[in-house]
């Protein structure tokens, strides 16, 4: 975790080569990465939250769309099985550890003494938070394309 990133910090770089999107506006996904406690700290930083609860909603569109696409004829009660194992929090989380996530929250004292940055519930909020900063940068192409990228099915 690295608790003075900046807009230009090289370690946000790699992100976004890991992402395969660059930031037009790297304070967004600085944003991304601002865990409550964080933010609660350090006034006037703003938490990860409602990227978050955006992000939540790109997910769920991406990845319906994907399974529509992809699986025609399944009837609704299967891709809703799959879609809800798609975006649960021990999947997102897992993401969020292959993006190297962990190591980029920026966590308040408390948060980080407590293994913060490893928290399943921690990493999945901010892999959503991360794709809500793409999605407002971007757009919705944008979001979709670092799910493709992602491979997450």
């Amino acid at each position: 975790m690295i608790e003075d990133l900046t807009p230009e910090a090289g370690p946000l770089e790699a992100l976004e080569q890991r992402l395969g999107h660059v930031f037009q506006d790297r304070d967004l996904l600085l944003q991304a990465l601002t865990h409550a406690s964080y933010a609660h700290e350090h006034p006037p930083a703003r938490d990860n939250e409602r990227l978050a609860w955006l992000g939540d909603a790109v997910l769920a569109l991406v990845v319906t769309e994907r399974l529509w696409a992809t699986d025609p004829e399944e009837p609704v009660g299967v891709l809703t099985a799959r879609r809800a194992e798609l975006v649960s929090g021990a999947t997102l989380a897992r993401w969020a550890s292959r993006l190297e996530l962990g190591e980029l929250l920026r966590l308040g004292r408390g948060e980080r003494l407590s293994g913060g940055g490893e928290k399943q519930s921690v990493l999945a909020t901010a892999f959503e938070a991360v794709l809500g900063a793409v999605c407002l940068d971007g757009g919705l192409p944008a979001a979709r394309a670092v799910v493709a990228r992602l491979s997450m099915w």
